[in-house]
């Protein structure tokens, strides 16, 4: 094997190359669901509000009109340039509404995130350093429960019984007075409440954050449980943490100087691998808290069959977890090498 084959950055040129066919292949199978569903898109949409000479000039306009391949190759084109359509029913471009409502979506999502690892990482190396015990049956049942519960059923538990003794709002990213003060800047309420700053908006924003960046934080961190016991009891059973007990270092030490910081590897490659996950979950947590992302948006045009926009959102979320499991693929890389071989 030449010296070069397991380079960094022959391997970031590997995985970019990969991920064109792969984000070709997403955006091909979007544009072709899409099609062959039944009916008219522009009549699906705003049929009754227009008359028939307004649909043929909406359908001009959005370029129904054309031939089927010719639509798919300007679709294409306007996807390489990050143009992901408008809107049927509001004439509203696809890029706009992902300026206006990413900020949002993001926010939750780097909240869940964070609750994830803080609760799943913990748990799951506790489980996996008292392997069997009564804390191990718990955190595992407690780990199955949070992955396979229907994430808004979580959430109303969370607005019933977790929002009125602790005083947290049950909807919406902040209160109406804070959104009007705090001047969209990154189109991150929370971020630009704290570039303003502005204190008070700041922890109007963050209350509003805790309920919904928790219970979709509860779905990930069932993941990150039994990810992270099965690293560590793999580790537990490794030449080196044999050899460290040989030597006759204290268990404690055995365990959180060698086995702990190996088995939190993995982490970072399934890290990738949720972000599909998290999207997905968005949806019903931002519907659950009327969280005004791009799930919510995303439902708000599916409710009125605007399939251009479904189209252009979907797109946009594909596009998002290849970028992203790129990303994590290279930090996986830069911290193992062996991955690149």
């Amino acid at each position: 094997m030449s010296s070069g084959s397991g380079s960094l950055p022959r391997y970031i040129a590997q995985r970019l190359l990969l991920m064109i066919p792969m984000i070709w292949l997403i955006v091909t199978m979007v544009f072709i669901l899409l099609r062959v569903a039944p009916g008219d898109p522009v009549t699906a949409a705003v049929g009754g509000k227009l008359n028939e000479e307004a649909l043929d000039a909406r359908r001009a306009a959005l370029g129904l009109d054309r031939p089927l391949i010719v639509q798919y190759l300007d679709y294409l084109g306007d996807i390489a340039t990050l143009d992901f359509g408008k809107t049927i029913s509001d004439n509203r471009p696809i890029t706009s509404i992902i300026v206006d409502n990413g900020g949002a979506t993001l926010s939750l999502t780097i909240g869940a995130f964070a609750f994830a690892l803080l609760m799943g990482i913990p748990l799951g190396l506790l489980a996996g350093r008292y392997r069997d015990s009564a804390g191990d049956v718990v955190i595992r049942i407690f780990g199955v429960v949070s992955y396979a519960a229907p994430i808004f059923f979580i959430g109303l538990l969370m607005q019933i019984w977790v929002a009125g003794p602790l005083g947290l709002p049950t909807s919406d990213i902040a209160s109406p007075i804070t959104k009007f003060q705090v001047e969209p800047v990154t189109h991150i309420l929370l971020l630009d409440a704290i570039i303003a700053g502005d204190t008070e908006s700041t922890v109007d924003v963050l209350k509003h954050h805790v309920l919904p960046c928790f219970t979709l934080g509860l779905l990930l961190s069932g993941v990150f449980i039994r990810l992270v016991r099965v690293n560590l009891l793999m580790t537990l059973k490794g030449d080196y943490v044999e050899a460290a007990r040989a030597r006759g270092i204290p268990e404690r030490y055995v365990i959180r100087r060698h086995a702990f910081r190996n088995a939190l590897v993995p982490v970072i490659t399934v890290l990738g691998l949720q972000v599909a996950l998290t999207l997905s979950g968005a949806l019903l947590t931002e519907s659950t808290f009327n969280w005004p992302g791009l799930g919510t948006q995303l439902i708000d045009y599916l409710t009125a069959r605007d399939y251009a926009a479904v189209q252009g959102l979907v797109t946009f979320f594909a596009v998002v977890v290849v970028v992203v499991s790129l990303l994590v693929d290279v930090i996986n890389a830069a911290i193992d090498p062996r991955v690149r071989y």
